[in-house]
């Protein structure tokens, strides 16, 4: 019963969205122009009115199909489908009250869906390290996502927020062009285990900036760590009660421009003060697989990442189009973390023909490795447990290294809706040698109201 209403849910909602583009095509009215950057249009110029006075309303949907075409887990067609829905404002307090250089903005998100990637692409015993649908997660629930203030100091060269936000808008930050999680935002998130909330979840901020130069700059953040916040219900969440500790990140930043193209190259590094237990090891420093012991704790843990985004050339002049390339790395704390490395590149061609000069094309391979304390633990739990077969229900499946390949083109449908089928190629599904190799197909959709 469930399946049937996914499916009748993904047939509605892609209906949906080609009775948009349809709309969009046979009239030229202002709420469905092609060339209007939103799909109600500009409200009969209020909208426009309302950006001047400093209040930018902020109204944006993502939806993702999965479909499992070949292999994985569980073989057994189906697709899934993942969603969320955003609504906020964006202030710009100066134009408001004048309040000189000072922004704030309030956002809400709200997600539902299921994920192909839990019990077909992997293990559900294991899961996968990424996901085919970033999209997907964090609970089906309203979240505030945002609720910051922003200030300018000394001619714009100190910038200090504080409020409620993720560290990923600030640090580690990275665009959302492609549908498997590998190579969508911010990844330090996606692998520093129980610490870094990604969005839609925020917690309690501050991000001080220092602009060096027009091309440099340093930060450092402050964040609290309250895995309460992600329970179900928490999604407003404001006090401090559940609190295990603060994230610290710090961050380099260089944006240069090479042969007049743009790029930006981060190098960061953050710590977590809250107590983490170890992957291995229990309290006398025996494996604690075997003696049964509490996992020993630490009193941190941290790690550190580099970002590099490049675009390496034009479009017969056009700085608009060519090619992008893009690299991330992150490194974990190997004692406590359950993914101790993660590198992944993605090539972009923005405007590959002349006739669709906003589509893009793109293709990228990432590579997560789960540390080896893990796998080990494993092998001793199964040992402890007289266990060897993998299809034993009580077997803990040796986990190693996943890879998730992606490729994708962009249709800009209209100047408020792109359209981006994807094929995915998961090698080793949640690092798991026993798990098929996984082909998905993938459908995203963005759309700005």
């Amino acid at each position: 019963m469930k399946k049937k209403h996914v499916n009748v849910r993904l047939i509605c909602q892609v209906s949906a969205a080609a009775a948009l583009v349809l709309a969009g095509n046979a009239m030229a009215a202002d709420a469905f122009s092609s060339d209007s950057k939103w799909m109600t249009g500009d409200w009969g110029g209020e909208r426009t009115k309302l950006i001047e006075q400093g209040i930018d309303i902020k109204a944006d949907y993502v939806g993702e199909v999965g479909g499992n075409l070949h292999g994985g887990y569980n073989d057994d067609k189906t697709a899934r489908y993942a969603d969320q829905f955003g609504l906020g404002v964006a202030l710009d307090l100066q134009k408001l009250w004048g309040w000189d250089n000072t922004q704030a903005k309030i956002q809400l998100t709200n997600r539902n869906g299921y994920n192909i990637s839990n019990d077909r692409v992997g293990d559900p015993r294991a899961g996968t390290l990424s996901s085919s649908q970033e999209v997907y997660g964090r609970g089906h629930m309203v979240r505030l996502t945002q609720l910051w203030i922003q200030h300018q100091f000394f001619d714009n060269k100190l910038d200090v927020k504080a409020g409620y936000f993720g560290e990923g808008e600030d640090f580690n930050t990275f665009p959302c062009d492609f549908q498997n999680l590998a190579f969508c935002g911010s990844q330090v998130g996606n692998w520093a285990t129980n610490i870094w909330y990604n969005w839609p979840v925020s917690q309690a901020a501050i991000r001080v900036k220092y602009n060096i130069n027009d091309e440099l700059y340093a930060q450092i953040g402050a964040y609290n760590q309250n895995p309460s916040q992600l329970e179900h219900g928490n999604g407003f969440k404001l006090s401090g009660s559940g609190t295990a500790g603060t994230v610290l990140p710090v961050e380099l930043v260089w944006s240069p421009k090479v042969n007049s193209l743009p790029g930006e190259y981060r190098v960061g590094y953050y710590k977590s003060t809250a107590d983490a237990d170890d992957v291995r090891e229990d309290v006398n420093g025996f494996d604690a697989a075997t003696t049964g012991n509490a996992y020993k704790t630490h009193s941190s843990k941290s790690g550190y990442w580099f970002v590099a985004q490049q675009q390496l050339t034009s479009h017969n002049g056009d700085a608009t189009r060519g090619l992008n390339i893009a690299a991330n790395a992150t490194f974990h704390d190997k004692d406590t973390n359950f993914i101790d490395n993660y590198q992944s590149v993605m090539f972009v061609y923005k405007g590959p023909f002349d006739a669709r000069p906003k589509d893009d094309v793109g293709i990228g391979a990432a590579r997560i490795h789960v540390n080896d304390d893990v796998k080990k633990n494993a092998e001793l739990l199964n040992v402890s447990n007289g266990v060897s077969d993998y299809d034993n229900p009580v077997f803990s499946p040796i986990r190693e290294t996943e890879y998730n390949y992606e490729i994708n083109y962009g249709f800009h449908v209209t100047n408020w809706l792109t359209v981006r089928p994807n094929l995915q190629y998961i090698t080793h599904p949640g690092g798991v040698d026993a798990v098929d190799n996984a082909l998905v197909a993938g459908l995203k959709i963005q759309s700005t109201f």
